[in-house]
């Protein structure tokens, strides 16, 4: 079967952006002029996704509004005959169809991804975290569906992860296919760095068959004392083959301080309007902080 629909858990608390996310989504943090979960639902419908449901909670409601049509600022643009801003804000209104699920409290990213089984029904379907922004030509969840069509089996997307940051993901041990694909054979939700099977972690992109509905119940509560997909996986993994694919394409994890700050400048750097303004600051930053000139990355020292 095609895989039509997605699942864009954003639920979570944001507790890394407080206090900004004590009335803000962390989703709907701007990179430059566009918050993040754009960019998470424009690679879904770049992918051929056609329904979008996205998991929110309480205090999310301007992700929905975001999406919706908005009447009086069209009527105001429109009399100001501020045709490009009109357009830019339609267009947004009408990139797909979206629906929304609330998760009445955090309880894990498999709880949220359960919340959409009704609508998921008997189904394949893909999961985008919106906190993950994910740059190539072709977009990683559509690297992930040529890969389920291929093969007809869930497959997830993985990364090496940094030693001291094993904990944060679930890590996999899996048999070696080819250069970017493995075989999964087991995965370990946030493990010590010592104990972890290996250094490839998984990260904000799936795509499930809908026997991932049934494991995650059967999987119950794990680390943190939350319904964690990682455990739906591993029994969904005892029944059916799982395939982990390295992906191509640059991630930014906008869920991290650090992250969210090298998204903003990648992107104003990669922006005709921006770029040489800020490579221009950042040199000046560069020569105030006496960057060792090794350290310094070779753009800016055109």
């Amino acid at each position: 079967m095609k895989v039509k629909k997605a699942v864009i858990p954003a639920a979570g608390l944001g507790t890394r952006f407080l206090p900004a996310t004590k009335s803000m989504p962390k989703e709907m943090l701007p990179i430059i002029d566009t918050p993040v979960i754009q960019y998470v639902v424009e690679e879904a419908i770049a992918s051929g996704i056609e329904d979008i449901i996205i998991i929110t909670g309480r205090g999310k409601r301007a992700i929905e509004d975001y999406f919706d049509d908005s009447p009086e600022l069209e009527m105001h643009l429109a009399k100001k005959h501020n045709t490009e801003l009109l357009k830019l804000v339609r267009d947004v209104s009408s990139l797909v169809d979206i629906h929304y699920i609330r998760q009445k409290e955090p309880n894990g990213l498999g709880d949220a991804v359960l919340r959409a089984e009704n609508h998921i029904g008997d189904e394949p379907f893909a999961v985008l975290l919106g906190d993950d922004i994910i740059v190539n030509n072709k977009p990683c969840t559509a690297q992930l569906i040529e890969n389920f069509e291929k093969y007809g089996r869930s497959t997830i997307a993985v990364e090496e992860v940094p030693y001291e940051k094993l904990s944060s993901y679930g890590i996999i041990k899996g048999k070696p296919l080819d250069d970017s694909l493995y075989v999964l054979e087991d995965i370990v939700e946030k493990p010590a760095p010592e104990d972890a099977p290996s250094n490839i972690g998984a990260i904000g992109r799936y795509v499930f068959t809908p026997e991932i509905f049934d494991c995650i119940k059967k999987a119950g509560t794990g680390v943190g004392s939350e319904i964690q997909l990682t455990d739906g996986i591993r029994l969904l993994n005892k029944s059916q083959m799982i395939y982990a694919c390295r992906f191509k394409g640059k991630r930014f994890d906008t869920g991290d301080r650090l992250g969210y700050v090298k998204c903003i400048v990648d992107f104003a750097i990669q922006n005709e309007n921006l770029r040489d303004d800020i490579l221009e600051y950042l040199r000046e930053i560069l020569t105030v902080e006496k960057v060792p000139a090794k350290k310094v990355p070779a753009e800016l020292k055109e």
